[in-house]
């Protein structure tokens, strides 16, 4: 194993050590965010499914709801279009 050297204030070491360590770092730097935001410990596999699942509910609701919207817009539409087409053939008594 090669000794990193220090001079001008950066540090020469080799590839594989520097990526090793960057490798730690990262994998470090990863799981305190993770406990920052709760996610560690045992149950935080489950925890994120959950999430996934609740999230994948909440996009299929508002899916939903749009459709909803759109065939109810339509609905309408279709509505107002019969109503006007019996007013002018004088089916409900009115129209000229």
């Amino acid at each position: 194993m090669n000794t990193p050297s220090v001079g001008n204030g950066m540090v020469n070491m080799p590839r594989d050590e520097f990526e090793e360590l960057l490798e730690h770092a990262a994998e470090r730097g990863a799981r305190h965010a993770l406990s920052d935001v709760g996610l560690d410990g045992p149950e935080a596999a489950r925890d994120i499914q959950e999430l996934r699942g609740l999230l994948d509910a909440f996009n299929e609701a508002k899916r939903t709801a749009g459709l909803t919207i759109v065939k109810m817009l339509v609905t309408g539409l279709v509505m107002a279009l019969l109503a006007g087409a019996f007013l002018k053939l004088k089916l409900f008594g009115g129209g000229q």
